[in-house]
């Protein structure tokens, strides 16, 4: 009998018992097994932007203890692990660890390599879209060896031969293979439209990574003119914005407006003759009860422009700074041209707090009402609290800016979406209703398009003209056979590198799709949908997704929506949901507000099993405060494991070194649990 130590040494037996899994390769899954052996887990990949935090020890714990109940249970285990390393989470990350920005007109220099001091410099390096990709492919190939690591301690039961990284070659054909299938299927447009739009990110996003934030703002409230005399004030939060004014509306069963209804209204400044209309839409309870429409203000500006047939007045651009613009001319005719110019250059240049700050000095001078005497601002404008649409990951509110994306049709299939929902177990089964509201709720197509670099390329290249115009109404796409492709470097079917970018030739789409719109095809990322129909029909439907519950509206969603629009089918058969940790104030933990505990001390001070220990306590779904005092607890438990063995072990040693029989086994919880453990080894 080996000799047992006097004080267990978890590092040692932790280090110890990962290397015999290992060697053994007790993890991996069997693809001989037919599928009802199995037990096929949806991996969550996270994203690899820094470091992991406690909270994911936490979640993945969830999973891994599910897991090695099947297994334990006879099962063939199926459990993957990827990483989710491209995206704006990504970009941002190499941004600022290496000082860099990608300048997609720089010509690609192979000798340049990436300064792992750069983020501390106070210039920031522009590199070419090739450089800027090989960095973040570097920065995070470094970021997945940390993830493992700390995985490998917390002793997950991974399959470590079944990696993915939603970049790769694998990740990339599957991407570009769904959205191939997708126009095919008739469910992916490419639209010129006003699209939610982050200024620093410079990029569009999609609903779902829209987050509301509280913001202090003011109103402004604003004297407009009425033709054939009289005028009206109107309550505004963006004063900035009216040189976008086209049109103002009451509801129509406001009784102060009613007579107002088929007029024109002037706008201050501008000068501006637009339409006073009845809409339900607008709330007599708000402001003064009537509003000026602009393009764009907020999301019902751009739904009720679509519908008004008015024209577009885009002063806002992708940066966030206003447009310049020639007022006089169409669509931006004036009462009094001059008067506008003079206005509009005065904010042209600005960011939009900076806009709004001169714009409300201007509306006090004596005349900014033109032809109305005095000042167009009544009054000091009064605070309000507001509630601002933000980027999730976004630090300046999201503006709406006409672009080209490409989107998925989702508004058409809320019905179809939500018996797909129920046809999945959730787990709690509330979370289900979370579900269930989202979709219900949902007012846009998902937009997959980001106007950014690191990300999988759509395999799409648009005809040019004679004048070197492209032609988005006739995009040509890529043969599924030639996947992956990059059409920045590679060419579309029979044509020549000679004819990119040249009249009467072709060029690329230079966006990149939504993260999301890879990581939704995680299920099939594993299966290897399209490419091994055996291997697909063993692992999908999987058997469970677990994830957190914040992310029901885009992971959960996107995925179920992928795995409907493709096979008619639901990606897994359970959702399994586990709650966020909270810091000492009862705040989510999280990277962004910065107040994450990182585990590595905490699995070299208490132990892994400790750390497992206090995440098996919580309740799935429901959120779980950060406990070091429940770590002590689980590391006595474990140590009074080790010594309880300890003492029999010693006992045995004592009797001759040989443990008795089976056949003196005689209590009947005994011989149940034998029976038990006989099924597990066998």
């Amino acid at each position: 009998m080996a000799e047992i130590p006097e004080k267990y040494d978890h590092l040692e037996v932790e280090e110890r018992w990962r290397r015999r899994w290992d060697e053994w390769g007790i993890y991996r899954w069997d693809p001989s097994l037919p599928r009802e052996r199995s037990f096929v887990v949806d991996t969550p990949p996270p994203t690899v932007s820094g470091s992991l935090h406690v909270g994911h020890v936490f979640s993945y714990t969830h999973e891994d203890l599910l897991v090695r109940f099947q297994r334990m249970s006879g099962k063939n285990i199926a459990f993957p692990m990827g990483w989710d390393d491209n995206g704006l989470p990504t970009e941002r990350r190499v941004q600022n660890l290496l000082g860099i920005r990608c300048n997609p007109h720089l010509a690609y220099d192979p000798d340049w390599k990436p300064d792992p001091a750069g983020g501390k410099r106070k210039e920031i390096e522009e590199v070419s879209r090739r450089n800027f990709i090989e960095a973040c492919g570097v920065v995070t190939a470094e970021d997945e060896k940390a993830f493992e690591h700390l995985w490998r301690h917390l002793g997950l039961s991974l399959d470590w031969s079944e990696q993915y990284a939603t970049i790769d070659d694998h990740c990339r054909r599957i991407s570009q293979a769904s959205f191939l299938d997708l126009v095919a299927k008739g469910e992916v447009y490419n639209l010129e439209s006003p699209t939610m739009w982050d200024v620093d990110f410079k990029t569009a996003v999609a609903q779902a990574e829209v987050e509301d934030r509280p913001r202090q703002g003011h109103f402004y409230t604003l004297r407009f003119g009425v033709e054939g005399g009289g005028e009206l004030a109107i309550a505004t939060t963006r004063p900035e914005l009216l040189g976008a004014c086209i049109a103002v509306v009451a509801h129509p069963d406001d009784e102060r407006y009613q007579p107002l209804f088929g007029k024109v209204a002037v706008t201050p400044l501008y000068g501006a003759r637009v339409p006073i209309v009845a809409d339900a839409h607008a709330d007599p309870e708000k402001g003064t009860g009537i509003l000026m429409v602009c393009t764009f203000g907020d999301a019902m500006d751009v739904e009720w422009w679509k519908a008004s047939g008015l024209p577009l007045k885009q002063l806002i651009g992708r940066d966030g700074r206003i447009l310049a613009a020639r007022f006089g001319d169409a669509p931006y005719e004036s009462v009094d041209p001059a008067l506008a110019q003079r206005a509009h250059d005065a904010i042209a240049g600005l960011s939009v707090t900076k806009a709004k700050a001169r714009i409300a000095e201007l509306l006090v001078e004596d005349g900014s009402l033109p032809g109305w005497q005095g000042s167009a601002l009544a009054g000091e404008p009064k605070p309000t609290d507001q509630i601002v649409k933000f980027y999730e990951k976004g630090d300046r509110p999201l503006e709406f800016v006409t672009t080209r994306q490409w989107f998925v049709r989702v508004l058409e299939h809320k019905a179809e979406l939500l018996a797909q929902g129920d046809k999945i177990q959730w787990h709690p089964a509330h979370m289900k209703t979370r579900y269930a509201h989202w979709v219900e709720g949902l007012n846009q197509d998902w937009c997959i398009s980001r106007q950014r670099y690191f990300g999988v390329p759509f395999p799409v290249w648009y005809p040019l003209d004679a004048a070197g115009q492209p032609d988005f109404d006739r995009p040509i796409y890529a043969d599924a056979a030639a996947l992956p492709v990059d059409p920045l470097s590679d060419c579309p079917p029979g044509r020549g590198e000679s004819e990119r970018d040249r009249p009467g030739g072709f060029t690329a789409e230079p966006d990149v799709m939504d993260t999301w719109a890879t990581s939704s095809l995680t299920p099939q990322i594993q299966s290897h949908w399209g490419l091994d129909t055996e291997r697909h029909r063993k692992l999908f439907p999987m058997d469970i997704r677990p994830q957190a519950h914040d992310i029901i509206r885009t992971w959960a969603f996107y995925t179920i929506v992928k795995a409907w629009m493709h096979e008619r089918e639901i990606p897994w058969y359970h959702v399994v949901l586990s709650g966020w940790i909270l810091d000492p104030d009862r705040k989510k933990m999280s990277k962004s507000k910065g107040n994450v505990v990182t585990p590595d001390a905490l699995l070299v001070e208490w132990s892994s099993d400790a750390v497992r220990y206090w995440a098996a306590r919580a309740r799935l779904g429901t959120d779980t405060a950060f406990d070091p005092g429940v770590f002590k607890v689980g590391k006595r438990l474990s140590t009074k494991v080790f010594n309880a063995s300890r003492f029999v072990l010693g006992q045995l040693e004592r009797a001759g070194g040989a443990a008795p029989g089976l056949q003196h086994i005689a209590e009947p919880l005994d011989l149940a649990l034998v029976a038990r453990l006989r099924t597990v080894v066998e």
